[in-house]
């Protein structure tokens, strides 16, 4: 039986663990935390609980996949439900309720004029084609070396995919209210990058949401973690917690012989990382820096890392009965806003999302009492690594203050009885996030598909990566997807 370490228990490690374990491989997986998840993770205090990374659950039935494949019941884990209408958001006087009805979706466009739904089907029409043409050729396919991509196929495909425009470039080509437009292009921060300058193929995302819906796991997406340990655990695999992996040892400078944790030593067939791809690049590889191809240290520091987020966890000790589950309030100069931050500036008016989990689930909070999430869109260290105890309390204040101004929180700063801080400090030093991303590499078109770190490593024979800085890219089922590919990157080579 082949010996397989996974260096990392988020979700990509979980569903690399879950598909080898199941295909007869020995699996450990070793985690620098005491419990699993990655950036999916949880904050408990007082009675209050907080989902401290992914809130908003899209494309359910990748979430589903790796229990399906390894014939169990989802439902036997964790419970979805769907969420409709799913999001509130705000812009400079108006409110949009956002619904995947598509009688609701008419109403909000034609209020605009006819033209602005007609607009709308058109982009669906080009977005759900380019969706199709990604999902077959690009994201469900994992690339080894160049005959992978530079074929007539693929690079058919490519072509037809037409990236070279950016996201909000694209949807104001077919619609032309500027409230419309941030209203279909804001999507794009999901995944840390600007809709301004972001491959306009991330208009994939908005269709999902209208499409397909946003759902809502009960207990919180911790919950999805905790499934999906239990899953590999019950296939036989074992999680060790509190073990930092210090160091990825490689033989003969071409092949992996284990991990060193500490001053011991644990040996293996083969590697996979879901730690994060620059980090394990630039920390862990154990190999002279000229030796590691094309991502040694100078390219590393190069690359073009995703955006931030500064995040409150808000314990409430009263309700907010018109506050949903999602609300997004976007900043009155949408674009000046995201311009500040790719350029390293902290936003004075910041757009923000907030989440609002008490408001469907009673168990995020005591009787009566609320559980807030607060994130606010911030340019990663690199840009600007200026986080003092005192700015950070400083734009505490600012944020909270916005908040319960923009959506009439009644006295919101006065009900605070817990409070969470995560700046960009913290994804660096909790999650080993180069730059303190809390995306990982931006998707800028030159590290998306083929050109983004692949799932085999190119030079070693035995190390693999899964995790949202290598291909396909973030989000949560694209994570899954990568560690899906990882795991057949290896069934591959082994089996």
């Amino acid at each position: 039986m082949k010996k397989v370490s996974i260096i990392g228990a988020g979700v990509g490690g979980l569903t690399t663990a879950i598909y080898l374990q199941k295909a007869g491989f020995d699996v450990t997986i070793y985690e620098k935390n005491d419990h699993p998840g990655g950036k999916m993770d949880l904050i408990e205090d007082s009675g209050f609980k907080f989902d401290t990374g992914p809130t908003i659950v899209m494309m359910p039935d990748v979430y589903e996949q790796p229990f399906k494949d390894t014939g169990v019941d989802y439902r036997d884990y964790f419970t979805m439900e769907r969420v409709n209408p799913f999001m509130d958001v705000l812009t400079e006087g108006n409110k949009f309720e956002l619904s995947s009805d598509l009688v609701d979706i008419a109403r909000d466009f034609e209020a605009y004029g006819d033209g602005e739904m007609l607009g709308f089907l058109k982009y669906l029409t080009d977005i759900y084609g380019k969706y199709i043409n990604a999902k077959n050729n690009f994201i469900y396919k994992s690339f080894r070396g160049p005959g992978d991509f530079y074929n007539l196929k693929t690079l058919w495909q490519a072509m037809r995919l037409r990236t070279f425009s950016t996201s909000f470039k694209a949807i104001s080509k077919n619609i032309k209210n500027t409230n419309l437009q941030y209203l279909m292009s804001f999507q794009t921060l999901y995944i840390g990058i600007s809709p301004f300058n972001g491959p306009s193929i991330y208009n994939i995302i908005p269709m999902i949401e209208l499409i397909y819906g946003i759902w809502f796991i009960k207990g919180g997406m911790y919950e999805y973690a905790k499934a999906m340990a239990k899953r590999f655990e019950e296939l036989g695999g074992q999680i060790r917690y509190e073990s930092p992996v210090d160091e990825i040892v490689v033989k003969n400078d071409k092949t992996v012989a284990g991990l060193r944790i500490g001053q011991g030593f644990e040996s293996a067939d083969a590697v996979v990382a879901n730690a994060d791809f620059p980090y394990a690049m630039e920390s862990l590889l154990g190999l002279p820096d000229q030796k590691k191809g094309k991502y040694g240290k100078a390219k590393v520091e190069k690359m073009d890392y995703a955006m931030s987020c500064f995040m409150l966890y808000l314990g409430i000790d009263r309700q907010y009965a018109d506050l949903k589950l999602h609300t997004i309030k976007m900043a009155k100069d949408f674009e000046q806003n995201v311009h500040e931050i790719d350029t390293g500036t902290l936003p004075e008016d910041p757009s923000f999302y907030v989440y609002n989990p008490s408001s469907l689930d009673n168990s995020f909070a005591p009787s009566g009492q609320t559980s807030l999430y607060v994130l606010v869109p911030v340019a990663n260290l690199k840009e600007n690594d200026n986080w003092s105890d005192q700015m950070i309390e400083d734009y505490s204040e600012k944020v909270i203050e916005k908040v319960e101004k923009d959506l009439a929180l009644t006295d919101l700063s006065q009900h605070i009885v817990v409070k969470h801080v995560f700046t960009p400090k913290t994804f660096a030093s909790r999650y080993n996030s180069l730059y303190g991303t809390a995306f990982g590499l931006k998707p800028t078109l030159m590290q998306s598909n083929y050109f983004r770190p692949h799932n085999k490593d190119s030079r070693l024979k035995n190390l693999y990566f899964a995790g949202a800085s290598v291909h396909p890219g973030a989000g949560v089922p694209i994570v899954i997807t990568s560690g899906e590919l990882a795991a057949k990157e290896v069934m591959r080579d082994f089996k």
